[in-house]
């Protein structure tokens, strides 16, 4: 299935600046779009900031062969012929990580990637290392599957689900149980399958988590394309319901993700939200009554 965007001619959508931690579809779009601009080439690597100029000094010159999303984790790899050959990023909750038309760099920017035309500038992550294939491999190995990668194995979630007394909300926020899925994807997903948030892992039976990974293996995978979390089905649309459009500076039409006090648009209860780990958790007191 293609589902992967050449988007290096918009520089705009490439620009993530956002105040929580962008889902995995975001880090995948990322990935294939320095794929398309640096790919096989050779290209300068610097730290206008300094904090990552040693390493970026062992890479400068030497061919970018591509770049990898695990999750919410950002590799880009290179043919270095040294130990360390991958740049692990991590964005976190303020790194901002944008491709436009080379130009001299502004700001606070950790990690610079360009050529004669385009640079990929990284500013404020929570993770910017130069890593050996060992440790590229030990950061991977501790997620869970991602949903966007076709060499995910939901059974591997569903191990940690099925053993644990935490509530489903909580376990899909876990990246060992489900890389790259993050609170809308999570809020949506469970909203979709009628599920109560609060349902402990171990009554979550292996038919419902496969129809929940699935759900997320659609909307994520559409994602990465649209570049932006689209949950409700036709008949919800704003054109189909005669509602006005949803207004959020994280986009797309949802049902209950930052929706509080506003009626499901299913069956019109008051959407609620409340904090569980530290996140804000969002449903339908009505339509997710099944536990």
């Amino acid at each position: 299935m293609e589902y992967w965007p050449t988007i290096t001619s918009a520089p705009d959508e490439l620009l993530v600046r956002r105040e929580f931690l962008p889902e995995g579809h975001v880090i995948h779009r990322l990935a294939h779009a320095l794929t398309d601009a640096f790919a096989h080439l050779r290209v300068e690597v610097s730290s206008p900031q300094g904090r990552f100029a040693e390493s970026a000094a062992l890479l400068d010159g030497h061919v970018l062969t591509g770049a990898e999303a695990w999750g919410k984790n950002l590799f880009v790899d290179f043919d270095a012929g040294i130990p360390e050959t991958s740049i692990h990023i991590h964005l976190g909750l303020i790194g901002k990580l944008g491709l436009a038309p080379t130009a001299p760099p502004q700001g606070q920017v950790r990690l610079r990637i360009n050529n004669d035309e385009l640079a990929a500038d990284l500013r404020g992550p929570q993770t910017c290392a130069l890593v050996s294939p060992e440790r590229r491999d030990q950061v991977v190995a501790a997620l869970g599957p991602d949903p966007i990668r076709e060499d995910a194995d939901p059974d591997r979630g569903y191990a940690r689900v099925k053993r644990s007394s935490k509530p489903i909300a909580a376990l899909l926020m876990d990246q060992k149980v489900a890389a790259g899925v993050g609170n809308i994807y999570r809020a949506e997903v469970l909203f979709r399958h009628r599920r109560n948030p609060m349902t402990p892992g171990t009554r979550i039976s292996k038919k419902q988590w496969d129809a929940m990974w699935a759900d997320l293996v659609v909307l994520m995978r559409q994602g990465v394309v649209d570049g932006r979390i689209d949950t409700v089905t036709d008949e919800h649309l704003p054109e189909a319901m005669g509602r006005p459009a949803r207004e959020d500076a994280h986009g797309g039409e949802v049902y209950v993700y930052r929706r509080t006090g506003q009626p499901c648009l299913v069956c019109g209860s008051e959407v609620r939200s409340k904090i569980l780990e530290a996140r804000n958790l969002y449903w339908c007191p009505t339509c997710q009554r099944r536990r």
